[in-house]
C-alpha cells in the first residue's frame, strides 16, 4: 500500500499544493500583515518640545500622529507656568506613529517654604539647613567678627514665606574683630589663667610650645609671640610654657668587690 501511495501522482500534486499554500501564507504574513502591524519603514521624528507652552507642544504632537502624557510637574522660576521643561523621548528621536511622548511641565503654582533662621549657626550647618528647606545659598561675604565662619546675617528674613528654590545670601564672620586690643601681661601666669585673660580681651591661644625649665613651676607661661603690645580682636598668640625639668640622675659609684672572707670593699685589697 505504501508503494502504491509513493507512485500515486495525486499524492505528489497534493503535497506540492500544500507547499505552495504554505509559502504563499508566509509571503503574505511577511509582506502584508507584519508591516501593517509594526508599521515597518514608517517613523516620526520627535521635535524639540522644550521651552514652549504646553498648549503649543500638544498641538505639535497631535499634528504628527503622536500622543502625550504629563509625567511630572516641577517649579522653575525662569519659565512661565505650563511651559515644557523636559521630554522623553528626546528631540530628533525617530519613533513609530501613535507613540506617547512624556512631558515635564513647569508647575502653575510654585511651592513655598518658610525661611529658617540660620544666623549664629556655622556656615556649614546653615548651608545644610537651607538646602533641607529647598532654598539655595547665593553669595557668601565676610565681615570682621570674633567667631570664625559663623553666619552674621541672611538676606531673607527668618519666618518669611518665599518660593521654594529662592536664593539666600549670607554674611559670615572672618574670625577677626573690628577693633584693636591691648595684649595683657600673661608672662608668669599659669596656662589656664593666661588663656582666660586672653579670651577676656578677645584674643586666642595659638601654638603652645612646652620647654623644660629648672626652678620654674610647671605650666607657667614663659614667653609669647608675636612680641607686640596690640592685636586685632580675634588674632592669636603663640605661647611658650614651662614643663617639669628632668634632672640628670647621679652616676653610680665604683664597683663593689666581695672577698672570700665576705668583707665588701670599694677597691681590691692590696696587702703586701
Amino acid at each position: 500500500m505504501i508503494r502504491s501511495l509513493l507512485t500515486n501522482k495525486y499524492v505528489y500534486l497534493l503535497s506540492l499544493g500544500v507547499i505552495l499554500v504554505g509559502a504563499l501564507g508566509l509571503l503574505v504574513f511577511d509582506k502584508v500583515l507584519m508591516p501593517r502591524y509594526t508599521q515597518y519603514n514608517q517613523g516620526v521624528t520627535v521635535p524639540d518640545l522644550t521651552r514652549v507652552s504646553l498648549e503649543e507642544a500638544v498641538a505639535t504632537i497631535s499634528s504628527l500622529g503622536l500622543r502625550y502624557e504629563i509625567s511630572d510637574r516641577r517649579s522653575n522660576a525662569a519659565f512661565p507656568a505650563n511651559y515644557v521643561l523636559d521630554q522623553a523621548p528626546g528631540a530628533n528621536t525617530i519613533v513609530k506613529p501613535n507613540r506617547k511622548v512624556y512631558l515635564t511641565v513647569n508647575a502653575a503654582v510654585r511651592p513655598t517654604v518658610v525661611v529658617p533662621n540660620v544666623t549664629n549657626l556655622s556656615l556649614r550647618n546653615a548651608q545644610v539647613q537651607l538646602q533641607n528647606y529647598g532654598l539655595e545659598v547665593g553669595t557668601i561675604s565676610y565681615e570682621s567678627s570674633r567667631f570664625k565662619n559663623v553666619v552674621l546675617q541672611q538676606s531673607l528674613p527668618a519666618g518669611g514665606t518665599v518660593d521654594k528654590g529662592a536664593v539666600i545670601n549670607l554674611i559670615v564672620s572672618d574670625g577677626l574683630g573690628d577693633k584693636v586690643v591691648v595684649v595683657p601681661d600673661i608672662v608668669g601666669l599659669l596656662l589656664p589663667n593666661a588663656q582666660l585673660k586672653l579670651r577676656e580681651v578677645g584674643l586666642r591661644v595659638g601654638e603652645i610650645r612646652f620647654q623644660p625649665t629648672e626652678g620654674q613651676i610647671p605650666n607657667t607661661v614663659l614667653d609669647f609671640s608675636p612680641k607686640v603690645n596690640e592685636l586685632v580682636e580675634g588674632e592669636s598668640l603663640n605661647l611658650v610654657v614651662s614643663e617639669r625639668f628632668n634632672a640628670v640622675e647621679e652616676s653610680e659609684g665604683g664597683a663593689v668587690f666581695t672577698d672570700s672572707s665576705g668583707v665588701e670593699n670599694g677597691l681590691p685589697d692590696n696587702d703586701f
